[in-house]
């Protein structure tokens, strides 16, 4: 089932959209104002964002930023009807696409579909195989491809890496890679994580665009970025 994250301060829109999408068969959670938002997207896996321009304190420009800052989760923006600039600005900041208030309902569902076939989540590879544009990695034979050169990882980079690949594009917090990956919890003066990161990227290297991989989150914990040109398959 797929999750939407709803982020606008109109109470009755949220509730409409909620009896919909839960009838179309989607899960739908509600924030009231943008800090809320991101509150509830650093605690909980949600597969697309519905994204209001104007709320209370920080505005949705504002919001987008920050979410872009962490992860690629898609995102729709509700603009002001006729605001031709709001949707440029929008678009350039990182939304993967707009409606305009007041909308169809069935209009909003089509476009929430198209993202997600856009973002490539719905794809499925293997349950033994993950894959994010050029690295592939087969969990069976425990093996890592990137541009199909076999990248030798040690037991320890390759839990690390599939834990990363499987939320590639969400966040995942240092103190749970700890606990999933090396079996304890992190302590303060831990970096045996960071060192194992490190390698890690070391062996992968970087996109062919020069960008990152394996972006770090200060205080926060890591995420398997993409290039901008690729997609994710699990």
């Amino acid at each position: 089932m797929k999750s939407i994250l709803m982020i606008d301060d109109d109470v009755e829109l949220c509730t409409l959209l909620e009896d919909y999408f839960q009838a179309e068969g989607f899960s739908f959670a509600r924030a009231y104002s943008g800090d809320e938002g991101l509150d509830m997207l650093a605690e909980g896996q949600y597969d697309i964002v519905i994204l209001d321009v104007m709320l209370p304190g920080r505005d949705g420009f504002e919001i987008l930023k920050a979410i872009r800052s962490a992860s690629l989760i898609p995102v729709i923006m509700l603009t002001a009807k006729g605001n031709h600039l709001d949707r440029v600005v929008g678009l350039e900041i990182g939304a993967d696409d707009y409606i305009c208030k007041p909308f169809d309902t069935r209009e909003l569902s089509a476009r929430v579909r198209a993202v997600l076939r856009r973002s490539g989540l719905a794809e499925t590879l293997s349950e033994n195989v993950l894959r994010v544009e050029d690295l592939e990695m087969d969990i069976r034979s425990r093996s890592v491809k990137v541009d199909q050169r076999t990248i030798p990882l040690t037991n320890v980079e390759f839990r690390l890496l599939e834990a990363l690949l499987s939320c590639a594009g969400k966040r995942i917090s240092s103190e749970q890679l700890s606990i999933d990956v090396l079996g304890h919890p992190l302590s303060p003066f831990d970096r045996s994580l960071s060192v194992h990161i490190s390698k890690l990227r070391q062996k992968l290297g970087l996109y062919p665009c020069g960008s990152e991989r394996i972006k770090t989150l200060r205080g926060e914990g890591f995420i398997y970025v993409f290039s901008g040109k690729g997609s994710f398959s699990p």
